[in-house]
Protein backbone atom coordinates (compact mmCIF):
# COMPACT_ATOMS: atom_id res chain seq x y z
CA UNK A 1 0.00 0.00 0.00
CA UNK A 2 1.34 3.17 -1.06
CA UNK A 3 2.38 5.61 1.99
CA UNK A 4 0.20 8.33 0.66
CA UNK A 5 -3.07 7.49 -2.20
CA UNK A 6 -5.83 10.02 -3.81
CA UNK A 7 -8.50 7.61 -5.22
CA UNK A 8 -10.83 9.57 -7.46
CA UNK A 9 -10.24 13.00 -5.54
CA UNK A 10 -12.90 15.98 -6.49
CA UNK A 11 -13.43 19.55 -6.22
CA UNK A 12 -15.99 22.16 -7.24
CA UNK A 13 -16.34 25.85 -6.14
CA UNK A 14 -19.99 26.44 -7.04
CA UNK A 15 -20.27 25.27 -10.62
CA UNK A 16 -16.56 25.39 -11.05
CA UNK A 17 -14.98 22.17 -11.00
CA UNK A 18 -11.29 22.73 -10.09
CA UNK A 19 -10.49 19.15 -9.55
CA UNK A 20 -11.86 15.85 -11.77
CA UNK A 21 -11.04 12.65 -10.64
CA UNK A 22 -7.40 13.06 -9.62
CA UNK A 23 -6.01 9.54 -8.84
CA UNK A 24 -2.08 9.18 -7.81
CA UNK A 25 0.10 7.33 -5.51
CA UNK A 26 3.24 7.67 -3.60
CA UNK A 27 5.81 6.05 -1.90
CA UNK A 28 8.69 5.93 0.13
CA UNK A 29 11.85 7.63 -0.99
CA UNK A 30 9.54 8.72 -4.07
CA UNK A 31 9.29 12.47 -5.33
CA UNK A 32 6.11 13.38 -7.42
CA UNK A 33 5.67 16.28 -9.63
CA UNK A 34 2.45 18.22 -10.27
CA UNK A 35 3.29 20.53 -13.13
CA UNK A 36 0.70 21.99 -15.39
CA UNK A 37 -0.30 25.68 -16.46
CA UNK A 38 -1.97 28.10 -13.91
CA UNK A 39 -5.06 26.92 -12.56
CA UNK A 40 -4.65 23.53 -13.37
CA UNK A 41 -5.40 22.31 -10.08
CA UNK A 42 -2.02 21.29 -8.76
CA UNK A 43 -2.17 23.80 -5.29
CA UNK A 44 -6.14 22.65 -5.03
CA UNK A 45 -4.50 18.96 -4.71
CA UNK A 46 -2.24 20.21 -1.79
CA UNK A 47 -4.83 22.08 0.05
CA UNK A 48 -7.21 18.90 -0.52
CA UNK A 49 -4.42 16.90 1.96
CA UNK A 50 -3.84 19.06 3.93
CA UNK A 51 -7.31 19.55 5.17
CA UNK A 52 -7.60 22.95 3.96
CA UNK A 53 -10.31 22.06 1.23
CA UNK A 54 -12.69 18.99 1.17
CA UNK A 55 -13.48 17.80 -1.74
CA UNK A 56 -14.77 14.37 -3.03
CA UNK A 57 -12.87 11.07 -2.94
CA UNK A 58 -10.38 8.99 -0.72
CA UNK A 59 -7.35 10.32 0.73
CA UNK A 60 -5.31 7.95 2.18
CA UNK A 61 -2.41 8.20 4.57
CA UNK A 62 -0.32 4.92 5.73
CA UNK A 63 -4.06 3.35 5.19
CA UNK A 64 -5.63 6.14 6.53
CA UNK A 65 -8.48 7.88 5.22
CA UNK A 66 -7.45 11.76 6.34
CA UNK A 67 -10.48 13.05 3.95
CA UNK A 68 -12.14 15.91 5.77
CA UNK A 69 -9.96 15.99 8.65
CA UNK A 70 -9.12 19.79 9.69
CA UNK A 71 -5.55 21.39 8.89
CA UNK A 72 -4.03 20.59 12.53
CA UNK A 73 -5.29 17.20 12.80
CA UNK A 74 -3.72 16.41 9.17
CA UNK A 75 -0.71 17.99 10.38
CA UNK A 76 -0.50 15.72 13.90
CA UNK A 77 -0.25 12.86 11.86
CA UNK A 78 2.88 14.40 10.19
CA UNK A 79 2.23 15.52 6.65
CA UNK A 80 3.70 19.16 6.25
CA UNK A 81 3.65 21.42 3.87
CA UNK A 82 5.26 24.91 2.79
CA UNK A 83 3.19 27.21 0.96
CA UNK A 84 4.19 29.66 -1.82
CA UNK A 85 3.88 33.08 0.27
CA UNK A 86 5.39 31.56 2.90
CA UNK A 87 2.33 31.57 5.86
CA UNK A 88 4.52 32.54 8.41
CA UNK A 89 4.63 34.52 11.92
CA UNK A 90 6.02 37.65 10.13
CA UNK A 91 7.13 39.14 13.93
CA UNK A 92 8.08 36.29 15.32
CA UNK A 93 11.85 35.06 14.95
CA UNK A 94 12.61 32.71 12.75
CA UNK A 95 13.40 30.03 15.75
CA UNK A 96 10.40 30.67 17.12
CA UNK A 97 8.47 30.00 13.75
CA UNK A 98 10.52 27.02 14.10
CA UNK A 99 9.34 25.76 17.70
CA UNK A 100 5.85 27.08 16.93
CA UNK A 101 5.54 24.27 14.05
CA UNK A 102 7.30 21.79 15.73
CA UNK A 103 5.23 22.09 19.11
CA UNK A 104 2.19 21.85 16.52
CA UNK A 105 3.45 18.35 15.79
CA UNK A 106 4.55 16.98 18.85
CA UNK A 107 1.92 18.22 21.13
CA UNK A 108 -0.78 16.23 20.22
CA UNK A 109 -1.84 15.49 23.62
CA UNK A 110 -2.45 18.58 25.91
CA UNK A 111 -3.95 16.26 28.61
CA UNK A 112 -0.73 14.04 28.61
CA UNK A 113 0.95 17.12 29.01
CA UNK A 114 -0.89 17.84 31.94
CA UNK A 115 -0.04 14.93 33.41
CA UNK A 116 3.35 14.79 33.03
CA UNK A 117 4.40 18.05 33.74
CA UNK A 118 7.97 16.83 35.26
CA UNK A 119 8.98 16.23 31.62
CA UNK A 120 7.64 18.89 29.86
CA UNK A 121 11.41 21.17 30.47
CA UNK A 122 12.84 18.40 29.11
CA UNK A 123 11.00 18.33 26.09
CA UNK A 124 11.05 21.91 25.59
CA UNK A 125 14.98 21.58 25.72
CA UNK A 126 14.98 18.63 23.34
CA UNK A 127 12.40 20.80 21.11
CA UNK A 128 15.30 23.76 20.93
CA UNK A 129 18.05 21.57 19.81
CA UNK A 130 16.00 19.55 17.47
CA UNK A 131 15.08 23.22 15.70
CA UNK A 132 18.62 24.46 16.04
CA UNK A 133 20.15 21.59 14.27
CA UNK A 134 17.36 22.10 11.55
CA UNK A 135 18.27 26.04 11.33
CA UNK A 136 22.25 24.72 10.63
CA UNK A 137 21.00 22.27 8.41
CA UNK A 138 19.27 25.18 6.06
CA UNK A 139 21.90 27.75 6.86
CA UNK A 140 20.14 30.21 8.61
CA UNK A 141 22.35 30.37 11.75
CA UNK A 142 22.90 33.88 11.45
CA UNK A 143 18.92 34.44 11.03
CA UNK A 144 18.07 32.97 14.45
CA UNK A 145 17.03 35.57 16.41
CA UNK A 146 15.81 37.77 12.92
CA UNK A 147 11.94 38.67 13.01
CA UNK A 148 11.21 37.20 9.97
CA UNK A 149 9.43 40.28 8.12
CA UNK A 150 12.78 41.61 8.22
CA UNK A 151 14.44 39.22 5.85
CA UNK A 152 14.43 39.07 2.14
CA UNK A 153 11.89 36.52 0.09
CA UNK A 154 13.77 34.43 -0.28
CA UNK A 155 15.39 33.54 3.04
CA UNK A 156 11.64 33.80 3.55
CA UNK A 157 10.85 30.23 1.95
CA UNK A 158 14.08 29.05 3.64
CA UNK A 159 12.16 29.57 6.72
CA UNK A 160 8.96 27.86 5.62
CA UNK A 161 10.53 24.66 4.31
CA UNK A 162 13.01 24.50 7.27
CA UNK A 163 9.62 25.11 9.49
CA UNK A 164 7.98 22.10 7.58
CA UNK A 165 11.03 20.09 8.74
CA UNK A 166 10.59 20.89 12.14
CA UNK A 167 7.36 19.20 12.42
CA UNK A 168 9.02 15.71 12.08
CA UNK A 169 7.09 15.07 8.09
CA UNK A 170 6.10 11.86 7.42
CA UNK A 171 5.71 13.10 4.16
CA UNK A 172 6.25 16.48 2.69
CA UNK A 173 4.02 19.12 0.18
CA UNK A 174 6.52 21.21 -1.28
CA UNK A 175 4.19 24.23 -2.91
CA UNK A 176 6.16 26.34 -5.17
CA UNK A 177 9.50 26.31 -3.13
CA UNK A 178 11.75 27.79 -5.87
CA UNK A 179 9.16 30.72 -6.39
CA UNK A 180 11.03 34.03 -6.35
CA UNK A 181 14.58 33.07 -5.06
CA UNK A 182 17.57 33.07 -6.49
CA UNK A 183 19.86 30.64 -8.61
CA UNK A 184 22.06 30.20 -5.34
CA UNK A 185 19.38 29.55 -3.20
CA UNK A 186 17.34 27.54 -5.38
CA UNK A 187 20.09 25.59 -5.86
CA UNK A 188 20.60 24.87 -2.45
CA UNK A 189 17.25 23.86 -1.73
CA UNK A 190 17.04 21.47 -4.20
CA UNK A 191 20.19 19.80 -3.09
CA UNK A 192 18.59 19.79 0.35
CA UNK A 193 15.20 18.17 -0.51
CA UNK A 194 16.63 15.80 -2.71
CA UNK A 195 19.18 14.74 0.01
CA UNK A 196 15.92 14.61 2.82
CA UNK A 197 14.27 12.24 0.35
CA UNK A 198 17.13 9.72 0.25
CA UNK A 199 18.01 10.24 3.77
CA UNK A 200 14.41 10.49 5.41
CA UNK A 201 13.03 7.73 2.86
CA UNK A 202 10.06 10.10 2.99
CA UNK A 203 7.31 10.72 0.52
CA UNK A 204 7.08 14.38 -1.16
CA UNK A 205 4.51 15.87 -3.62
CA UNK A 206 6.24 18.91 -5.66
CA UNK A 207 4.07 21.93 -6.82
CA UNK A 208 6.33 23.86 -9.19
CA UNK A 209 6.21 25.80 -12.83
CA UNK A 210 9.40 25.05 -13.84
CA UNK A 211 10.08 21.81 -15.64
CA UNK A 212 13.89 22.04 -14.06
CA UNK A 213 12.84 21.88 -10.68
CA UNK A 214 11.09 18.35 -12.11
CA UNK A 215 14.45 16.94 -13.90
CA UNK A 216 16.13 17.66 -11.12
CA UNK A 217 14.35 16.16 -8.22
CA UNK A 218 11.05 14.08 -9.61
CA UNK A 219 11.24 10.07 -9.48
CA UNK A 220 7.18 10.42 -10.57
CA UNK A 221 5.36 13.20 -12.67
CA UNK A 222 1.31 13.97 -12.94
CA UNK A 223 0.59 16.76 -15.62
CA UNK A 224 -2.57 17.96 -15.07
CA UNK A 225 -4.79 20.77 -17.09
CA UNK A 226 -7.98 22.42 -15.94
CA UNK A 227 -8.23 19.36 -13.28
CA UNK A 228 -7.96 16.88 -14.71
CA UNK A 229 -4.94 14.24 -15.18
CA UNK A 230 -3.30 14.46 -18.89
CA UNK A 231 -0.91 11.73 -17.86
CA UNK A 232 0.85 10.48 -14.68
CA UNK A 233 4.05 8.15 -14.07
CA UNK A 234 7.31 7.69 -13.40
CA UNK A 235 10.00 10.08 -15.27
CA UNK A 236 11.93 8.29 -17.77
CA UNK A 237 8.63 7.19 -18.95
CA UNK A 238 6.70 10.43 -19.34
CA UNK A 239 9.49 12.26 -20.59
CA UNK A 240 9.98 9.24 -23.31
CA UNK A 241 6.57 9.40 -24.44
CA UNK A 242 6.21 10.86 -28.17
CA UNK A 243 2.40 11.95 -27.64
CA UNK A 244 2.27 14.57 -24.79
CA UNK A 245 1.83 17.71 -26.63
CA UNK A 246 1.59 19.81 -23.07
CA UNK A 247 5.43 18.82 -22.40
CA UNK A 248 6.31 19.93 -26.28
CA UNK A 249 4.65 23.05 -26.43
CA UNK A 250 5.72 23.70 -22.67
CA UNK A 251 9.22 22.83 -22.50
CA UNK A 252 10.25 20.96 -25.63
CA UNK A 253 10.86 17.05 -25.57
CA UNK A 254 13.52 15.30 -24.57
CA UNK A 255 13.98 12.24 -23.15
CA UNK A 256 15.47 11.99 -18.79
CA UNK A 257 17.13 8.95 -17.59
CA UNK A 258 19.62 8.17 -15.10
CA UNK A 259 23.35 7.13 -15.84
CA UNK A 260 26.45 6.61 -13.86
CA UNK A 261 29.95 8.36 -14.33
CA UNK A 262 32.92 6.16 -15.28
CA UNK A 263 36.07 8.42 -15.67
CA UNK A 264 36.94 11.36 -17.27
CA UNK A 265 38.80 12.65 -19.92
CA UNK A 266 39.80 15.96 -18.91
CA UNK A 267 42.64 16.02 -21.73
CA UNK A 268 39.85 15.98 -24.89
CA UNK A 269 37.20 17.30 -22.77
CA UNK A 270 34.70 14.51 -21.98
CA UNK A 271 32.96 12.74 -19.20
CA UNK A 272 31.93 8.88 -19.82
CA UNK A 273 28.50 7.78 -18.38
CA UNK A 274 27.12 4.20 -18.34
CA UNK A 275 23.43 3.70 -18.36
CA UNK A 276 20.87 0.89 -19.83
CA UNK A 277 21.64 1.42 -23.20
CA UNK A 278 25.30 1.18 -23.23
CA UNK A 279 27.73 4.39 -23.04
CA UNK A 280 27.75 7.70 -23.90
CA UNK A 281 30.80 10.40 -23.51
CA UNK A 282 29.35 14.08 -22.50
CA UNK A 283 31.48 17.08 -21.99
CA UNK A 284 33.35 17.00 -19.16
CA UNK A 285 32.17 17.82 -15.66
CA UNK A 286 34.20 17.13 -12.29
CA UNK A 287 32.31 13.90 -11.30
CA UNK A 288 34.03 11.12 -9.58
CA UNK A 289 33.96 7.35 -11.27
CA UNK A 290 30.76 5.78 -9.49
CA UNK A 291 28.76 8.87 -8.89
CA UNK A 292 25.21 9.05 -10.34
CA UNK A 293 23.17 11.39 -12.55
CA UNK A 294 20.58 12.11 -13.99
CA UNK A 295 20.62 13.35 -17.63
CA UNK A 296 18.48 14.79 -20.74
CA UNK A 297 18.95 14.57 -24.11
CA UNK A 298 16.24 17.24 -25.98
CA UNK A 299 14.78 15.59 -29.17
CA UNK A 300 15.50 17.95 -31.61
CA UNK A 301 19.39 16.92 -30.99
CA UNK A 302 18.54 13.74 -31.67
CA UNK A 303 20.03 12.64 -35.29
CA UNK A 304 18.80 9.40 -36.88
CA UNK A 305 20.68 7.16 -39.55
CA UNK A 306 19.86 3.45 -40.98
CA UNK A 307 23.44 3.25 -40.57
CA UNK A 308 26.33 4.20 -38.70
CA UNK A 309 28.31 6.95 -39.91
CA UNK A 310 32.01 7.31 -40.34
CA UNK A 311 34.32 10.44 -40.24
CA UNK A 312 32.01 12.69 -37.76
CA UNK A 313 32.88 14.57 -35.32
CA UNK A 314 30.77 13.38 -32.64
CA UNK A 315 31.26 10.76 -30.09
CA UNK A 316 27.75 8.84 -29.45
CA UNK A 317 26.38 6.49 -31.61
CA UNK A 318 23.64 4.19 -30.49
CA UNK A 319 22.02 1.28 -31.92
CA UNK A 320 18.36 1.09 -31.20
CA UNK A 321 14.80 0.18 -32.92
CA UNK A 322 11.61 2.09 -33.49
CA UNK A 323 9.17 1.32 -30.79
CA UNK A 324 7.06 4.04 -31.69
CA UNK A 325 6.10 7.04 -34.30
CA UNK A 326 4.00 10.07 -33.42
CA UNK A 327 2.94 11.99 -37.06
CA UNK A 328 0.48 14.67 -35.24
CA UNK A 329 -0.43 16.65 -39.06
CA UNK A 330 -0.95 19.83 -36.72
CA UNK A 331 2.98 19.81 -35.95
CA UNK A 332 5.60 20.20 -38.72
CA UNK A 333 7.21 17.49 -37.39
CA UNK A 334 7.07 13.70 -36.36
CA UNK A 335 8.45 12.25 -33.12
CA UNK A 336 10.05 9.02 -33.09
CA UNK A 337 10.62 7.19 -29.84
CA UNK A 338 14.23 4.94 -29.79
CA UNK A 339 14.00 2.24 -27.69
CA UNK A 340 17.94 1.45 -26.40
CA UNK A 341 18.20 -1.23 -24.45
CA UNK A 342 16.00 0.04 -21.17
CA UNK A 343 15.64 3.30 -22.38
CA UNK A 344 13.47 5.23 -24.29
CA UNK A 345 15.15 8.49 -26.19
CA UNK A 346 13.45 10.72 -28.59
CA UNK A 347 13.94 12.38 -31.35
CA UNK A 348 12.20 14.90 -33.50
CA UNK A 349 12.85 14.57 -37.47
CA UNK A 350 11.00 15.88 -40.80
CA UNK A 351 8.50 13.82 -42.07
CA UNK A 352 10.98 13.81 -45.30
CA UNK A 353 12.88 12.40 -43.28
CA UNK A 354 10.12 9.76 -41.97
CA UNK A 355 9.81 8.74 -46.11
CA UNK A 356 13.34 8.93 -47.16
CA UNK A 357 14.64 6.39 -44.25
CA UNK A 358 11.81 4.15 -44.40
CA UNK A 359 10.77 4.94 -40.71
CA UNK A 360 8.11 2.79 -38.77
CA UNK A 361 7.78 0.63 -35.69
CA UNK A 362 10.20 -1.99 -35.96
CA UNK A 363 12.54 -0.11 -37.99
CA UNK A 364 16.21 -0.49 -36.75
CA UNK A 365 18.15 2.96 -36.78
CA UNK A 366 21.14 4.70 -35.25
CA UNK A 367 20.86 7.47 -33.00
CA UNK A 368 23.38 10.28 -33.36
CA UNK A 369 23.93 12.30 -30.67
CA UNK A 370 27.08 15.29 -29.89
CA UNK A 371 28.19 15.20 -26.48
CA UNK A 372 27.54 18.43 -25.87
CA UNK A 373 23.92 18.25 -26.30
CA UNK A 374 23.91 15.70 -23.74
CA UNK A 375 22.43 17.93 -20.12
CA UNK A 376 23.94 16.95 -16.69
CA UNK A 377 20.89 17.55 -14.55
CA UNK A 378 22.12 16.71 -11.36
CA UNK A 379 24.68 15.07 -9.53
CA UNK A 380 23.30 12.02 -7.03
CA UNK A 381 25.18 10.42 -5.03
CA UNK A 382 28.25 7.22 -4.75
CA UNK A 383 27.38 4.26 -5.65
Amino acid sequence: MAELAIEDLRLRFGGLVVLDGITLAVERQELLALIGPNGAGKTSVLNCISGIYRGAGVIRFRGRDIAGLAPHEVARLGVARTFQHGELFPQMSVLDNLLTGRHARIRTNPLAEMLFLPGVRRQEVEHRAAVEAIVEFVELERYRHAPVSSLPFGTQKLVGFARALALEPAVLLLDEPFAAVDRTVRRRLQDEIDELRRTLEIPLLLVTHDFDDVVRLATHLLILDHGRAIASGALADLTSRPDLPWLRDAVGLGSVFEASAVRRDPEHGLLALTFDGGTLLASDREISAGTKVRVRIAARDVILATRAPDGLSLHNVLAGTVSAVNDDPALDSVVVQIAIEGVRLLAEVTRDAIGRLGIGVGTPLFALIKSVSIEILADFRQT
